[in-house]
């Protein structure tokens, strides 16, 4: 077994109901599942747990060795790094059409491995047709599994046999519990921490603390965003410096969120590649449409958006897009020009066009994947960014600033009435919001808020990260009876 959580690999002949297998036993719907054949393509890796034990299950696209074209050849090495990679092996077949030449071939590849392999026979929907598995045991690889992934109809035997399989390297619940419980750090971690004095008390931006205990810092989600075929998958390939994800001319090759993690000097990353984003439209009814909202779910879930445009034909409307998604999504933007060894656009020009187009303001790199140029440099400002999200500003440190502001630029009156700030306050991170108590909502224009936000983005560095700010009316304290009486004498 190898070292960690143990590994699944769900593999088979194209069309034999893997991803519907893989969702039904992960217990959700993370794998794009459609009627058309070849949907899965990049491996996929979900957390699976059953009777305390607990693996991964790795998704794969269909093999199918008659094919020959470069994609299919691609999704075939994807497959077979993923056989080589697992502690155990499901090999799905679909009872309903019978044993086919590529099962075959399929479990040759299989035998020739270590790793034990269960023959799972799919798409028997009915008790009555479970014979239909027999069939399959000429694949000289055990006693086959009836089961339906469509209706779950055994698929409590197929988990009993993958936890059992897995059972030498897995991680039972219980154990992990009791592992921690037993760790000289978890009493610490655990105690009260006397802070002394508020973190508040202190100006500047002030990092996420934990009281004096060292904790680790979370891993950064990193989604790498964009439209159709401008390189993302390379971009994430030339990050990991191996072929993880699939890259074709072909545009629309990655079909679902791929997760992989990666360490980038002491820092746990983990980059989320994802399938090219086009108007819903465009996609209606079709596999893309599906391959978009995970693409979407990406970006909610995202620390850092990493937008990748096309630098050889410049920042488009759907790039702005794609920007403005990220925004929404509540994640911070880094904006990356790929393709610029063969780019013949002006640096200056398209940063000074998001600058105008996007209200988050998104730091701009010039990159290639093909070349390596400025591939560390986006991870290093990917991280920096994720900080700053997740950083506090000190309440003596806003106030002096809104003041500041509110001194060199007053808010425009209405009415002959001008609005006052009397009070702010950072009430929330990641992404970053602020509290400012006012006289009158009314009062507050458009220009002048904007304003505000563009100036704490310059003063606190968080160009790129999205701001929340409530305006909050002050509210006055009803005065009590004594003080009432003593104003009437």
């Amino acid at each position: 077994m190898s070292g960690g959580v143990p590994r699944v690999a769900v593999v088979g002949f194209p069309n034999v109901g893997k991803s519907t297998l893989v969702n039904r036993l992960a217990g959700g719907r993370e794998a794009v599942v459609h009627r058309e054949p070849g949907v899965t393509r990049d491996r996929k890796t979900l957390d699976c747990e059953w009777n305390g034990v607990r693996f991964q299950l790795v998704d794969t696209g269909g093999v199918d060795l008659a094919a020959d074209d470069s994609l299919a050849q691609a999704v075939q090495r994807q497959a077979r790094e993923a056989i080589a990679e697992a502690d155990v092996v499901a090999l799905v077949v679909d009872a309903r059409a019978g044993l086919r030449q590529g099962d075959a071939e399929v479990a040759e590849i299989l035998r020739r491995g270590n790793a034990p392999t269960v023959v799972v026979s799919n798409k028997i929907d009915e008790p009555a047709d479970a014979y239909l598995a027999a069939e399959f045991h000429r694949l000289g690889l055990g006693d086959p599994l009836p089961l339906s992934a469509e209706h779950g109809h055994g698929t409590g035997d197929l988990l009993d046999k993958l936890a059992e399989l897995a059972k030498g390297g897995g991680v039972r619940a219980s154990d992990e519990v009791a592992e921690q419980a037993s760790h000289p750090a978890a009493t610490l971690a655990l105690q009260p921490a006397d802070t002394g004095r508020e973190a508040e008390d202190v100006g500047g931006v002030i990092p996420e603390a934990s009281g004096g205990v060292v904790q680790e810092q979370p891993p950064v989600y990193v989604a790498v965003l964009g439209r159709p075929n401008v390189g993302k998958s390379s971009l994430v390939n030339a990050f990991l410096g191996a072929e993880r994800v699939i890259v074709s001319e072909r545009a629309g090759t990655t079909r679902d969120a791929i997760d992989t993690e990666l360490d980038v000097e002491g820092r746990e990353l983990v980059l989320v590649d994802t399938a090219g984003l086009r108007r819903r439209t465009k996609v209606a009814g079709t596999v893309a449409y599906y391959a978009q909202l995970r693409s979407e779910r990406a970006a909610s879930r995202a620390d850092v958006a990493l937008v990748v445009c096309d630098a050889s034909e410049g920042v488009t409307s759907e790039d702005l897009r794609v920007a403005e998604l990220a925004m929404k999504s509540g994640c911070a933007t880094l904006v990356a020009l790929n393709k610029w060894d063969v780019a013949q656009t002006d640096l200056e020009d398209a940063t000074a066009r998001l600058e105008k187009r996007l209200r988050q303001r998104p730091p701009v790199v010039a990159c290639s994947a093909l070349t390596g140029r400025n591939v560390p440099k986006l991870l290093q400002r990917a991280i920096d960014l994720a900080d700053r999200r997740a950083s506090r500003i000190a309440t003596p440190e806003l106030n002096r600033f809104v003041g500041d502001l509110v001194a060199s630029r007053p808010p425009p009156a209405k009415a002959g009435r001008r609005l006052r700030l009397y009070y702010t306050a950072q009430v929330g991170r990641r992404p970053p919001r602020f509290a400012i108590q006012v006289n009158d909502r009314r009062l507050i224009s458009r220009e002048w808020a904007f304003h505000l936000e563009n100036r704490l983005r310059e003063a606190y560095g968080l160009e790129g990260v999205p701001l929340v700010i409530d305006f909050v009316p002050r509210s006055r304290r009803p005065r009590s009876r004594s003080a009432l009486a003593t104003k009437s004498r």
